[in-house]
């Protein structure tokens, strides 16, 4: 089996899909791997570190595509007008790609088209047995930490509480909205910095996580907020007037924030408006918000994606790909992820990848074979 790594191309996208510790496990369990060079300098994986692990190393992306029964990627290949190289053009029928294919994104047809075998590692089912491979987690665990230093860094007050000969600097005051993996991060890492934290989100199951972590849960608790998390562990859409009563509620507690971190999301939805305009303007002068959703429209009404803007006198950081800025450690976390899933495909025996189809974590996360698309929520019913 042959596995080719693929050079990211996207904007504001640093990471890379192998590193030289999963390659040499790669060529451990029989396979060989090609690596097209550069594709790991954004995360400091030098092309002459894959050599040394046993890779091949490839001038451009067709020669390392060329024969390969397996494509890493981060993110979705690219697709005609979306960069330099038409990536999808390359592609061959039969041959397996692992990324984050952004299965909602609105190119889920036209990758299917190109014959390939495609898992979208987002679709991974939260199962105990998938854990590890679940590239969800590991990347908004780093994103969560990144967000809190990223507001740090901003932030034009000291974040502990430091007493001096001339005066006690009181802590920030920091709000995290939403407490996925990517908030309990950023509380845990917004308390050892010594800031005072509280977290808001609409599942009951997250109370005791965030108290847990030593932080105040915000929420109006009432019989919708006991229902609001899907079987899967996300969160639900809230009603009108359940919204209403949230709100009322944050627009009170915000105002008494120094930094407020946003990570709510809701799969193949936009994401929900949580700092409305008129909230921002309630805040402090020299108050910051992070927003970790500005990819999928943002939490904050006055994000701007891949911009760090300041209105009201508050500094919103709209950083696209957060894990892509703490890239080598994002691609490490990764690429252990993609290795964990495709090592029991690999045949003892033969050593050739496969698909078995009745393994219920392949079931959930293949998308696409044979030319079309198989996944149930992607798959358009008859007229």
């Amino acid at each position: 089996m042959k596995i080719a790594v693929l050079k990211e191309r996207r904007p504001f996208e640093r990471r890379v899909a192998a590193t030289p510790e999963t390659v040499k496990k790669f060529i451990g369990l029989g396979a060989s791997v090609t690596v097209e060079t550069g594709a790991g300098d954004g995360a400091f994986f030098l092309d002459d570190a894959y050599a040394a692990a046993g890779a091949t190393v490839a001038a451009d992306a067709a020669t390392a595509l060329a024969g390969a029964d397996l494509v890493l990627k981060v993110r979705r290949p690219l697709a005609p007008g979306e960069g330099e190289v038409d990536e999808l053009a390359l592609l061959k029928p039969g041959q397996t790609v692992l990324g984050l294919l952004d299965p909602y994104g609105g190119q889920a047809e036209a990758l299917a088209a190109t014959g390939v075998n495609a898992v979208a590692m987002e679709f991974v089912p939260r199962i105990t047995r998938a854990q590890v491979m679940d590239v969800l987690s590991s990347q908004a665990n780093l994103a969560g930490y990144k967000a809190v230093i990223e507001a740090a860094s901003v932030y034009a007050h000291g974040f502990p509480m430091m007493m001096t000969a001339a005066g006690t600097v009181p802590p920030a005051k920091v709000l995290v909205m939403g407490a996925g993996v990517a908030g309990l991060q950023a509380i845990a890492t917004a308390r050892r910095l010594g800031g005072v934290v509280s977290a808001t989100d609409v599942r009951p199951a997250t109370k005791e996580q965030v108290e847990s972590l030593g932080a105040t849960f915000v929420a109006v608790i009432d019989e919708e907020f006991q229902q609001a998390q899907t079987a899967g562990g996300y969160a639900k859409e809230m009603s009108a007037a359940y919204k209403e009563k949230q709100a009322a509620l944050i627009a009170e507690t915000i105002k008494k924030q120094d930094i407020v971190i946003c990570t709510a999301l809701i799969p193949g939805r936009k994401a929900p408006t949580l700092v409305t305009a008129e909230m921002v303007a309630s805040m402090k002068p020299g108050s910051v918000i992070v927003d970790l959703a500005v990819e999928q429209g943002g939490n904050c009404d006055l994000s701007e994606y891949a911009q760090t803007v300041v209105k009201h006198s508050v500094s919103i950081i709209g950083h696209a790909n957060m894990p892509s800025l703490i890239a080598t450690d994002a691609s490490a976390l990764y690429a252990r992820n993609l290795l964990a899933y495709v090592t029991p495909l690999i045949d003892k025996e033969t050593k050739a990848l496969v698909l078995n189809e009745e393994d219920e974590i392949v079931k959930a996360s293949l998308i696409a074979k044979g030319g079309a698309l198989v996944h149930p929520s992607l798959v358009k019913p008859a007229a």
